[in-house]
């Protein structure tokens, strides 16, 4: 039996940690060998995704009985707002405007993530939920990172351009802190599952692989 939440998470982080890799659609970025598109592709598919996951963040936020893990979910809808202010910059690096944007039909690889993500807002301990999205914070941010600097580097984009993964890659310890002490109300309740903890992480981080490998497939 794990003792706290930071060993729980440092358990799963590090079950998870070489799968990573198996992310194709990132190593295309950072060599340039990506067609331009693949931007617009991103923000069209993350225009569907970032206005479900403020959703269900704001259900798992109404579930949560504990004020930390309320407020945490709160935090992060917040940051989903911002993000998707950033998504017609990124579509326009990859020469997609905002009337096709709003039009863009997302693919169903893509969007197993935030249908994941929705049915454990829903069904979810929100102690075990917090987990799982905590689980996958480093890989999404060293992701982002990636791609922004690949953008600058090898595409030469500005940084309206690369806005969105700025964001994300920016490192916010705060928001961490508050996550660890959101589960170990639950599990000092008792109400936390270890088992489903690390599925949801496990699910979490095959569903986002699936998310970037989906538009790598799409590369020409």
């Amino acid at each position: 039996m794990t003792a706290d939440a930071r060993e729980l998470l440092e358990s799963i982080r590090a079950e998870l940690a070489p799968t990573e890799s198996e992310n194709r659609l990132v190593p295309l970025i950072e060599r340039g060998d990506a067609d331009r598109s693949v931007f617009a592709t991103i923000a069209g598919e993350e225009s569907h995704i970032v206005r479900s996951d403020w959703r269900s963040l704001h259900l798992l936020a109404s579930r949560s009985t504990e004020h930390t893990a309320r407020e945490f979910a709160a935090g992060l809808a917040q940051g989903e707002a911002l993000a998707l202010a950033k998504l017609p910059a990124l579509a326009a690096a990859g020469g997609m405007d905002e009337e096709t944007l709003r039009a863009y039909e997302p693919m169903a690889g893509c969007q197993a993530y935030p249908a994941y993500f929705a049915w454990l807002a829903l069904n979810g301990e929100p102690a075990d939920v917090i987990v799982g999205i905590v689980a996958n914070f480093a890989a999404w941010g060293d992701y982002c990172g990636r791609i922004a600097t690949a953008m600058r580097e090898k595409y030469g984009l500005d940084d309206d351009a690369c806005a969105f993964f700025d964001f994300f890659a920016a490192p916010v310890p705060e928001v961490v802190d508050q996550a660890l002490a959101a589960v170990q109300a639950g599990m000092d309740a008792g109400r936390s599952n270890e088992r489903e903890a690390r599925r949801y992480g496990r699910l979490f981080q095959a569903y986002e692989l699936m998310f970037w490998n989906t538009i790598a497939d799409c590369q020409p």
